[in-house]
């Protein structure tokens, strides 16, 4: 039994990054100010967009993106119910109904095919994830975004740095969104980033997000009831700091997704991570492994209470958002998304970050292995 606890997620912080939250600390501006400026600046760059709106979560970035879009009671929109984040739920606090539709098997991101099939008169946008750092097919949900004459929003929250078709995810959205909070490589305690290329669009997200203090006798701006939802220049600055050295905050992360292939090798059946054709990088935002159908979802959970029992934080990857309570009440049931169902049920997060070490991963992979043939023989499947 180890006596100390391997985390799911630990963050990749160095010197430059506390230095420059101190720096802010001892500075005259703790809210939102030149730091979240920069930030943004830097960030829009980064992809090529013309456009950063920082926002403090990636459930708000997305309830400012709906309300900017125009999204409100009696709209549609359609989505997917599988994701470790559940940034979807600003669809509902939107007041707008969410229409969920399947996933790929392999890659877990929504189907355009079954997302067309849900596309009603009502329906105004399309929010698609790149699921655990998997890009969706942008592709083929452009094309359905303009056939229908509805906006598509990219959800990026759990894939900053993947490439699809040689362009990074948050560049196919009218409006794509990334969160900041753990687990992912970029994190600054609690935040989010918008980004588009419509001047308008920009312009509402910003008087939505909250109001200076010299604007709140603005009769134009006073006709908007702002969620005061900006970042603070603490977390814009270490998010900032984390930025400028992403490629290597990647870079560490791949090299223990490399020691998990090669560990999990050792599972009977394994097929390699799954990356789709136009596709060309993946940036994991967690490690799951995906356990053959021979278990169940109470496997899968007494296979996670192994793990801990040994001092891994595991989790199961999602719990879908159409199984949920909230959703229920919307007249969702099981049996509904055989596919996304099916996926979850199976799904066993690890921890993964750029601490591990190669002997910490091997004890990892091979406690999972162990719990495993405890709960019964099969093969697992990495995603």
């Amino acid at each position: 039994m180890r006596t100390t606890l391997l985390p799911l997620n630990d963050p990749d912080l160095v010197q430059t990054d506390l230095d420059a939250v101190l720096e802010i600390l001892r500075s005259q501006r703790l809210s939102m100010g030149e730091a979240v400026v920069a930030f943004e600046e830097e960030f829009a760059r980064y992809l090529g967009r013309r456009h950063a709106v920082a926002a403090s979560s990636g459930t708000i970035a997305l309830l400012l993106t709906l309300r900017a879009l125009g999204i409100e009671t009696g709209d549609e929109v359609v989505t997917s119910a599988y994701s470790f984040r559940e940034v979807t739920h600003a669809i509902t606090l939107a007041g707008a109904r969410p229409v969920f539709a399947d996933i790929d098997y392999w890659a877990g991101t929504l189907d355009p095919e079954k997302a067309r099939k849900v596309v009603t008169e009502k329906t105004r946008a399309i929010v698609a994830a790149n699921t655990n750092g998997h890009p969706a097919p942008w592709g083929p949900l452009r094309t359905l975004a303009t056939d229908k004459n509805i906006a598509l929003i990219e959800d990026s929250s759990e894939a900053i740095g993947s490439i699809y078709k040689g362009k990074l995810v948050g560049s196919f959205g009218d409006c794509s969104i990334f969160d900041f909070s753990q687990p992912g490589p970029l994190v600054c305690g609690e935040g989010a980033m918008i980004v588009t290329d419509n001047d308008d669009t920009a312009l509402m997200l910003r008087r939505l997000r909250h109001r200076k203090t010299e604007e709140r006798s603005s009769v134009v701006l006073g006709a908007f009831a702002p969620l005061q939802a900006g970042l603070s220049d603490i977390a814009a600055a270490l998010g900032l700091a984390q930025l400028r050295r992403l490629e290597l905050l990647l870079a560490r992360r791949k090299r223990v997704e490399r020691w998990f292939h090669e560990y999990v090798r050792s599972f009977e059946g394994i097929k390699d991570p799954y990356i789709a054709p136009d596709v060309d990088q993946v940036n994991w935002f967690l490690y799951v492994v995906h356990l053959g159908t021979r278990f169940s979802r109470s496997s899968r959970d007494a296979i996670v209470d192994d793990l801990r029992q040994e001092k891994i934080e595991a989790s199961a990857y999602a719990h879908p958002l159409h199984l949920q309570s909230h959703y229920h009440d919307l007249g969702y049931r099981r049996g509904q998304l055989f596919v996304t169902e099916k996926v979850a049920d199976r799904a066993v997060a690890l921890p993964f970050h750029a601490h591990l070490t190669e002997d910490q991963v091997a004890f990892i992979v091979g406690t999972m292995k162990d719990a495993s043939i405890n709960i019964g023989a099969g093969t697992a499947i990495y995603l």
